[in-house]
């Protein structure tokens, strides 16, 4: 089921068959399909989205020395530094818990929310040659890079795991909650890697500012430092970025530090939702003309 690039953008004709079968035209339209039947598109190619992320895994460490290894290196790097500067020198509380394992564990689950924005802000430019040929729903491309950053995180999260119970830390029911945090983190990761993704294919700035404003946001969001050394007339303002209550509520799972307030929790999770939806239907609206562009 294959078509043409040129087809797409003249109005996108689709036909599918079988020797069964009469084949059957589908007119995609000259704009944008209907919410209903966009939503069943993507779920009809739902299959592709696992072949993008099986080949992105494959080809992210090919021709590296270390490989895979970079998955656990990274954020035991990472985290190594940003200790060493908010935990040692800068001596900012981290609620009770080591500063290693504090820092550790904010990053592994920042390192969600940064590697999804990046990756999937190229996610079009990248696949600019498979965008130009056949017709899919091109929101597949920035939701495939969330799959290989699911299996980072779970695989880093072994070494986290290790970590708690080197230092007699047991994790109790509470862990159950952390797939929750993980997919919320996700939305909003989603929604503006979508987002950007979109403008990229026009203003190819994008994917350089990108990684740029993730890495300042990370010094915005209590990764290697404590919410609770935020001045209390800025909590609000402070908690307005969905990021910061949700990786006090996955600390809370898994180091069994002070919970965040549920208002800025509920908060996060409809920022998630509105920021993924919103994301999405930027991209919908565009994607009969990437072909065009990219």
């Amino acid at each position: 089921m294959v078509t043409g690039a040129g087809d797409q953008a003249s109005g996108g004709i689709e036909t599918t068959g079988s020797p069964h079968h009469e084949p059957e035209l589908v007119v995609l339209g000259p704009g944008r399909l209907p919410l209903g039947r966009y939503v069943k598109e993507v779920w009809r190619y739902r299959e592709l989205t696992g072949v993008l992320a099986r080949r992105e895994i494959k080809l992210r460490y090919r021709q590296t020395v270390l490989g895979a290894t970079w998955v656990i290196l990274q954020p035991l790097l990472s985290a190594g530094i940003l200790s060493f500067v908010f935990g040692r020198v800068a001596r900012l509380p981290t609620d009770g818990v080591p500063s290693f394992l504090f820092t550790f564990a904010g990053f592994l689950y920042w390192s969600v929310f940064a590697s999804s924005v990046t990756r999937s802000t190229s996610s079009l430019i990248g696949n600019a040659a498979l965008i130009s040929k056949i017709y899919f729903p091109r929101l597949l491309l920035p939701l495939s890079t969330a799959w290989a950053i699911v299996i980072d995180f779970a695989v880093v999260s072994v070494v986290l795991f290790a970590m708690l119970l080197l230092n007699g830390m047991m994790p109790d029911a509470r862990l159950l909650l952390v797939p929750v945090w993980v997919l919320l983190l996700l939305l909003v990761a989603q929604g503006l890697g979508t987002f950007f993704a979109t403008l990229s294919v026009a203003y190819r700035d994008i994917p350089l500012i990108v990684p740029v404003a993730v890495q300042l946001a990370l010094f915005a969001s209590p990764v290697a430092y404590s919410a609770s050394v935020v001045p209390a007339r800025y909590t609000n303002l402070y908690n307005l970025n969905p990021v910061a209550p949700l990786i006090g509520a996955f600390r809370w799972s898994v180091l069994g530090t002070a919970p965040p307030p549920g208002r800025f929790l509920a908060l996060a999770a409809v920022e998630a939702i509105v920021v993924f939806l919103a994301g999405s239907a930027l991209l919908e609206r565009g994607e009969a003309k990437f072909a065009d562009v990219v």
